[in-house]
């Protein structure tokens, strides 16, 4: 569940711009370049998402926007399609040249359930905008969120947030030339939601051969969290980043087993594991072989396994869930 609103983005703490800024009402706004700005629709708002985009553009200095986040698109008129609204962005790139942060739908899951928040190709959204460093990307695999490889010279921050990312998604960006990408994160969410990413699709990505700039990497949220720690734990990638996420997954001992007699780690400043089914010895294995270095290691919110008998023959099933899936 994604139960809050980014408070910050690309360095600029948020601000929401509403249907009702403008006019004298636009006095009270900051500067266009201070803030991360948030655009939403109302639910009293019955203006299309277009309409208050070009009235956001027209109101602030929008030569001077570094930072867009894009809320609810659909306002009291119930669920509607996000094509609008990234067609909206990509014939707006020449009143932005100064935007350097773009993060597609900040919606919260009262609002709508990550399983249900269909996205789009957002690489026509990524290839407007040469000069954008930071794009985060939210939606569902099963809802239509595509990706196709892209060059882009400038970009340094990746986010995919998905309670399913497609495996065709997982291979674009591994294919993609991103030579200044520092930053990229993966939340590969679960099959049933369109998470069909192997570890093969991994591949590129674990080579460390596609982007030598990578000092952090997150491979989260997956239902095949072991096989993935076991693959990072060989991956030559490992050596030039200052920090790994794995958390929000399924990841248990055989994983966290991997990673201890795989490659050093010691080099890190963060490991993230957190949302995991380690065993308290476990737990304390990975802490001991890891914080004496320096490395900052979050190994909370340890999870039990649900079990039950699905077959009444006696025999207990184990199941892990992902922290984000719908």
């Amino acid at each position: 569940m994604i139960g809050h609103y980014q408070e910050s983005f690309a360095g600029l703490p948020v601000c929401d711009y509403t249907s009702t800024d403008t006019g004298a009402d636009a006095d009270d706004l900051p500067p266009a370049e201070s803030a991360a700005w948030r655009i939403a629709t109302n639910w009293d708002d019955s203006r299309p998402f277009p309409e208050l985009w070009t009235a956001f553009l027209d109101t602030v200095a929008a030569d001077r926007v570094r930072a867009v986040i894009i809320g609810d698109w659909w306002g009291d008129d119930g669920y509607s399609d996000v094509r609008p609204v990234l067609d909206a962005l990509i014939a707006s790139a020449d009143r932005l040249p100064a935007l350097r942060g773009l993060f597609l739908a900040d919606v919260m899951s009262e609002q709508c359930q990550l399983s249900w928040l269909r996205m789009d190709d957002v690489a026509p959204v990524l290839e407007a905008y040469p000069r954008l460093e930071e794009f985060t990307v939210r939606g569902c695999g099963s809802g239509g969120l595509a990706f196709r490889p892209v060059r882009h010279e400038r970009l340094r921050v990746l986010r995919f947030e998905s309670g399913g990312l497609p495996g065709e998604v997982v291979r674009a960006v591994g294919a993609s030339e991103l030579p200044r990408l520092e930053h990229l994160a993966l939340w590969l969410g679960v099959e049933q939601y369109g998470g069909d990413a192997t570890v093969a699709d991994l591949a590129p990505v674990l080579s460390g051969a596609r982007f030598p700039a990578l000092t952090h990497l997150g491979l989260q949220d997956s239902e095949l969290q072991d096989e993935i720690a076991a693959a990072v734990a060989s991956a030559p990638v490992v050596a030039q980043l200052a920090s790994l996420d794995l958390s929000m997954g399924t990841l248990g001992d055989a994983g966290a087993e991997a990673l201890l007699t795989g490659q050093p780690l010691t080099h890190l400043l963060a490991l993230d594991l957190h949302h995991h089914y380690l065993s308290d010895a476990m737990m304390r294995r990975v802490c001991d072989a890891l914080e004496p270095s320096g490395v900052e290691v979050n190994v909370a919110e340890q999870e039990e396994p649900d079990r039950w008998d699905d077959d009444d023959d006696g025999e207990e099933e184990e199941y892990r869930y992902v922290a984000v899936s719908e």
